[in-house]
């Protein structure tokens, strides 16, 4: 059975059209049923999956402060004065605490953009230079995580890099590329159909598999259990 279903992406399109209070107040039991409950279902039938990748990172399907991230956008210091996010996103963190910034592994569900994300997204000064750290002290464990072919063919290191080399770090470093990063973050796409097929909870768990020694690397580096 799939856990999504072609209404997910169709609800938040249209709200991504509609993004009211009245039209989401009118359409919550749209969002509760074909958003709300499928993701707080993949959350719960993930539990077992993400033990074998890691037994320290959690599944919580709480409907509120658990797993899935809320549909309601914090405005207070946005432009953009929209109430609702027109994603839906899952985040299995770390068990010693639900920092977002702290390593973990992540679903992104969005209309035309699914992706599974691995790492840390712009983590504190203090955490990236642990990482860098660890990839200065461990470069050739490091390299051979991220040049691995199953990793490199599926995974794509995103985000912004820092213009110079960070304070305290050497700019001619053989990684220096990867040490000027401010996120340490891999990321897998997958169509809506795949999302929609009955094995996508397997598809999704093998990405990570393939992605966890790269986790396993940054958790580490932070001084976390792997």
């Amino acid at each position: 059975m799939s856990h999504f279903t072609p209404a997910l992406f169709e609800f938040l399109d249209e709200l991504a059209a509609n993004n009211r209070r009245d039209w989401f107040q009118a359409n919550k039991e749209r969002y509760r049923r074909d958003v709300q409950d499928p993701l707080l279902q993949f959350v719960a039938d993930f539990e077992s999956p993400l033990i074998s990748i890691s037994p320290h990172m959690v599944a919580d399907p709480r409907r509120t402060g658990g797993s899935v991230f809320r549909i309601y956008r914090d405005v207070r210091f946005s432009k953009d004065k929209s109430p609702y996010k027109t994603n839906a996103g899952v985040h299995f963190r770390h068990e010693v605490g639900r920092e977002v910034h702290g390593p973990g592994l992540y679903l992104h569900l969005e209309p035309g953009n699914v992706f599974a994300g691995a790492g840390l997204w712009r983590p504190k000064a203090a955490t990236a230079n642990q990482i860098r750290q660890a990839i200065v002290d461990k470069p050739e464990k490091w390299e051979a995580i991220v040049e691995d072919e199953p990793f490199a063919s599926t995974f794509d290191l995103e985000g912004e890099s820092l213009k110079r080399a960070p304070r305290g770090f050497d700019a001619g470093h053989p990684h220096i590329e990867y040490l000027k990063l401010k996120s340490f973050v891999a990321i897998t796409q997958f169509t809506e159909d795949e999302t929609c097929s009955p094995d996508f909870l397997d598809l999704y768990a093998d990405a990570c598999r393939v992605a966890a020694p790269f986790t396993g690397f940054l958790t580490s580096a932070v001084g976390l259990d792997w």
